[in-house]
């Protein structure tokens, strides 16, 4: 039972990581060239699988059902627990709001298409709003199953499109160097966001139990997926287009078109489309899963019917309510995203587990590179939430 728990507790902080983001991984680094992608690429993956190792270390000492509401209570006091709470559902309500606007449009279309029907944007929304509630609030065990099957066939799809591209890869493209400096700045807010998963760690904490040995296990082989699939991504992407091609390509869907006329092949769009509707609601699953367990633990509320209906209230109705009328709102509050991501994954967790070391004799689980690694990974937090400020500020390139 644990065994099979632990497969499906990496599955949701691989879909988690997997969103529809990745698809913008090739915009976001165009002209960076190959070699200096993966650096960063690798770069942020370690950065975010030592944060969320340092979420383990604390949960070993709190509550199973414990989230970022508790834990900054217990290490960080009223101030710090305003401050994660604040960064939770600003971000979070954001990232629903975000899916559901954007999953819904793609619901709509489908549905319109395959009953010949005329049904609004909105009308979609709901539909996939209602969808994901039901599963979230049925429980993780169901998440889970749903979320198998979704990522089963992402791999596949995936699959499918490096087979179509490979061949078309080449070498002298992945041997490119940077054609700006300021474009490096610019890439690292997007590929540090691309490699968030923090929010659902409570409640693979609360579905596996507090077995530290297993969810150091679910955390590494989690991200450490992604990872790979980024990699893959980025040969493929970077190698079939020049750097100075990759950015004139006009965004995602002149990235796509241009992908798919080199390849000679429209299936390319069609398995990118599909791609990007499974990666929204894989990520979609788990991002809301989070914010669930998050507002039930803040709310103190149970696990039985009537209070799993009141807590998916709080958790979609507010989302569904900006994406329906007041969509400019989140667009906005997502431009800040990978500051109210370095707040709850690197921030937050830092000075969470420095309070914990240097208050108590406790001798659990303890990451190691010591306070070191705790600087460094704040130094990194710090330098992302810079690159994102210099990039609204109009000092470095914008992305895409």
């Amino acid at each position: 039972m644990l065994k099979n728990k632990t497969t499906g507790s990496m599955l949701i902080v691989a879909g988690t990581t997997i969103g529809a983001g990745m698809l913008a991984l090739p915009i976001a680094s165009a002209g960076l060239g190959f070699s200096t992608a993966l650096a960063l690429i690798i770069a942020s993956w370690l950065l975010m699988t030592y944060t969320a190792l340092l979420m383990l270390e604390l949960h070993q000492y709190a509550p199973r059902d414990a989230t970022l509401n508790t834990l900054a209570k217990l290490w960080l006091g009223k101030r710090g627990q305003y401050i994660a709470n604040f960064s939770m559902v600003f971000l979070f309500y954001a990232l629903c709001a975000a899916y559901i606007a954007g999953g819904g449009a793609q619901l709509q279309a489908r549905i319109n298409i395959g009953f010949d029907v005329n049904i609004a944007p909105q009308f979609g929304s709901v539909i996939l709003a209602v969808i994901i509630a039901s599963v979230v609030t049925l429980g993780t065990s169901k998440v889970d199953k749903l979320n198998r099957v979704l990522f089963t066939i992402k791999i596949i799809v995936l699959a499918s499109l490096f087979y179509m591209l490979t061949p078309y890869v080449q070498g002298k493209h992945l041997l490119e160097m940077p054609v700006e400096q300021g474009l490096i700045l610019s890439a690292i807010p997007v590929i540090f966001t691309s490699f968030g998963f923090h929010g659902s760690i409570p409640s693979i904490v609360k579905y596996v139990g507090v077995e530290i040995k297993v969810l150091r296990k679910v955390m590494i082989a989690g991200a450490a997926l992604p990872l790979v699939i980024y990699i893959f991504w980025q040969l493929l992407s970077q190698g079939i287009m020049s750097q100075a091609d990759l950015l004139n390509s006009q965004g995602l869907n002149g990235f796509v078109s241009s992908v798919a006329s080199i390849a000679h092949n429209p299936s390319v769009a069609t398995a990118v489309k599909l791609f990007a509707d499974l990666a929204l609601a894989t990520s979609f699953l788990g991002v809301s899963l989070g914010l669930f367990d998050f507002f039930a633990d803040a709310f103190k509320k149970g696990d039985n019917k009537t209070d799993r209906i009141k807590t998916a209230l709080i958790t979609f109705i507010p989302p569904l309510g900006f994406a329906l009328f007041y969509p400019q709102g989140f667009i906005m509050a997502l431009g800040y995203a990978a500051i109210a991501l370095v707040v709850l994954a690197i921030f937050l967790p830092v000075a969470m587990v420095y309070k914990q070391r240097t208050t108590s004799n406790k001798t659990g689980y303890q990451v190691k590179s010591g306070n070191v690694g705790l600087g460094i990974a704040a130094i990194c937090g710090i330098t992302i939430i810079a690159a994102q400020f210099m990039q609204m500020a109009g000092l470095i390139p914008a992305i895409g």
